[in-house]
């Protein structure tokens, strides 16, 4: 199994209260992530469940979260069948704004098969990482 970290992160010119806030409501992630749409809880042990497809093609994303640190982090780690690995979202006030990262850490499945199919999907899932946070970002400052 290979390991694979992937990162994005933007600027939100609101507080970092306000765009933890957002990205946490997890029903409202399809919002903001392209083909997303989750719910869980919101403590450590509490757990998420995410559906990333378009229709019935998809995959579910189970995790746990790990860490909460209301307003600044949150880390997962992913139990699903197809992702398992860990992720984080940390948001931090710079000025009157914030910065928001997110960060994957995950085993790939599939073994070469795998880490061959990393070459396209990386980048696409970089892309949709950033996509994801310039929406995340927009709707924090609309929510205002």
């Amino acid at each position: 199994m290979s390991r694979v970290a992937i990162h994005a992160e933007a600027y939100a010119p609101v507080p970092a209260d306000r765009v933890f806030g957002v990205l946490t409501d997890w029903p409202r992630h399809a919002e903001w992530m392209p083909f997303t749409r989750a719910e869980g809880g919101h403590e450590v042990g509490a757990e998420l469940e995410a559906w990333t497809g378009v229709g019935p093609v998809g995959f579910l994303d189970t995790m746990v979260i790990t860490e909460w640190l209301p307003g600044r982090r949150v880390v997962v780690r992913h139990t699903g069948k197809v992702v398992r690995g860990d992720a984080w979202f940390e948001v931090t006030q710079v000025g009157v704004g914030s910065r928001v990262l997110w960060v994957e850490r995950v085993d790939l499945p599939f073994g070469v098969l795998g880490r061959v199919g990393w070459l396209v999907a990386g980048p696409v899932t970089r892309l949709f990482m950033r996509l994801g946070l310039r929406r995340l970002a927009a709707l924090s400052e609309a929510d205002g």
